[in-house]
């Protein structure tokens, strides 16, 4: 999922996520949504996946599902990574339809129509990205959105990005390591339900790791209920090591 009214469709030979797709035997899908014209086109319309863009994505799957041979595309759970108004789609779609989401990324956006997530749309892992140099009001509307639902209990991470603005940056690698990690986790023996939904492992709290951004530190999630603030659930050590390393800005 592209920036703003942006082209995707070329992401897919992105060689980064090429070598992903090939190492888990996913399929991947680049995204080209565009508003019409409208009095506040800095808003992103399509964003507001409820009102339609969300059947429109699923409806292109379910085609190419036919076209390609490969019936099981049509009802397979999504790895949903994106940029800016990427990320906002990213996440009202995991408002909309959790059930069909494994793990998400929301990255540097700035409009969203969703603030407390129901429970459903909270168990699903993700990762919520800012730039220390992005538009201040990106960075409170993300950290708002991350910090009531984390609350609440939702396995989400934060992670800001020293030196960064508003491009793309280290977070794609952070999230490559993130989605390896939680893939076996949500999708380790798997059935689909009589409608032909992939029945996702639900995680616990309890079984991640906590990430303190404050302090810089990991710990347990028995030493993270101590911390007063929101604090990042991490799924596992390879997650927590590498975002560890992202908010320091040290290589991983």
């Amino acid at each position: 999922m592209p920036g703003s009214n942006g082209d995707g469709r070329g992401s897919a030979d992105d060689l980064f996520w090429q070598e992903f797709g090939r190492k888990h035997n996913y399929a991947l899908l680049g995204c080209y949504f565009t508003d019409y014209v409208h009095d506040d086109m800095n808003i992103e319309n399509y964003a507001d996946v409820k009102e339609g863009s969300g059947q429109a994505l699923l409806d292109v799957i379910s085609l190419f599902a036919k076209k390609s041979g490969h019936a099981e595309l049509a009802n397979a759970p999504l790895l949903l990574w994106g940029h800016s108004a990427g990320g906002q789609y990213n996440y009202e779609f995991v408002c909309w339809k959790p059930e069909r989401v494994i793990a998400f990324v929301v990255n540097k956006g700035g409009f969203y129509y969703t603030a407390l997530a129901d429970k459903q749309a909270r168990n699903v892992p993700g990762i919520f990205f800012t730039g220390e140099k992005d538009m201040e009001s990106r960075k409170d509307i993300i950290k708002g959105i991350f910090s009531v639902n984390r609350r609440a209990g939702a396995l989400w991470a934060f992670a800001e990005e020293p030196g960064a603005g508003h491009e793309v940056g280290m977070t794609r690698k952070l999230a490559g390591i993130f989605f390896d990690e939680i893939i076996p986790l949500r999708t380790h023996n798997i059935y689909f339900d009589k409608d032909n939904t992939a029945k996702l492992h639900t995680l616990s709290v309890e079984s991640g790791l906590i990430g303190d951004y404050k302090a810089k530190v990991i710990s347990t999630f028995a030493d993270g209920e101590k911390i007063d603030f929101p604090a990042s659930w991490l799924p596992g050590v390879k997650t927590s090591e590498a975002w560890l390393s992202f908010i320091k800005n040290v290589p991983f």
